[in-house]
């Protein structure tokens, strides 16, 4: 569920907000799913209209979007702390590439890389066929490869 509401909002603001009203409100509304194979589809669709409104809201709030890199946490600590400073600033370069992603590109690329997801599952989730999930995971990629060609080495 947060992987997903990150891929609609591109940002961790009000992230788990979103998250604990879309349980809240699959709890209230798991009456609905008729057939218990599509569960995870019917999260999905819970989930991301939910992150739409959620946007739709901090958009006429505008949130800082500096809040993204200032949560971000080193997962891996170096030696030194030079490397600690470069492998920080990479990791929000990468992450600011990400977010930058058109939502078109950016839902699927975090469903997969980030989420674990495969084509498959995007594709029933998102209601797409598998090869539209692919053509876009390949474009988010070149978009990332390109505007991180300079900055990350």
């Amino acid at each position: 569920v947060r992987g997903i509401v990150y891929g609609v909002l591109g940002n961790r603001d009000g992230l788990d907000d979103v998250a604990q009203q879309v349980w809240t409100a699959a709890w209230q509304r798991i009456g609905e799913l008729r057939e218990t194979k599509k569960w995870r589809s019917w999260l999905y669709r819970l989930t991301r209209n939910a992150a739409i409104d959620a946007g739709r809201d901090a958009t006429r709030r505008r949130k800082r979007s500096a809040a993204l890199t200032a949560e971000v946490a080193v997962a891996a600590r170096s030696s030194s702390p030079e490397a600690d400073v470069v492998s920080e600033e990479r990791h929000q370069q990468v992450l600011a590439a990400i977010q930058a992603l058109p939502a078109l590109y950016r839902e699927p690329f975090v469903m997969r890389h980030l989420n674990g997801w495969s084509y498959r599952d995007i594709s029933d989730a998102m209601g797409m066929p598998v090869d539209t999930v692919e053509t876009r995971l390949v474009r988010a990629r070149r978009f990332l490869r390109e505007s991180l060609k300079d900055k990350v080495q």
